[in-house]
């Protein structure tokens, strides 16, 4: 899976990078079929950052999440939380089109 991060209107530390993969990177347990998460952070409004992540799904349509919050850690755990959600839909959905 390749995880680019994107910032806009300011910079992101290595450290924070780096966080922000480990977190991204967990998706994977729920769904193994992500090729890429896209990650971008609009920086502009330094009191409410804003998070969009689009993750692009072999055989499947890709999925969006994003959020604004006071806190730019804050924001990618509720994106995470949305991603996850969104995942866990479409796995049962496949599940359920597909029994073994």
């Amino acid at each position: 899976m390749q995880i680019r991060i994107t910032a806009r209107h300011g910079r992101l530390s290595e450290a924070t990078q780096e966080k922000i993969r480990a977190k991204l990177s967990k998706l994977t347990r729920i769904f193994d079929r992500i090729t890429t998460l896209d990650a971008t952070f609009d920086l502009e409004d330094e009191e409410s950052p804003s998070v969009d992540v689009r993750a692009s799904l072999e055989r499947h349509d890709d999925i969006v999440a994003s959020f604004q919050a006071s806190d730019m850690m804050g924001a990618l755990d509720h994106v995470v939380q949305k991603l996850e959600q969104q995942l866990r839909r479409m796995k049962e959905k496949t599940k359920d089109r597909h029994p073994r």
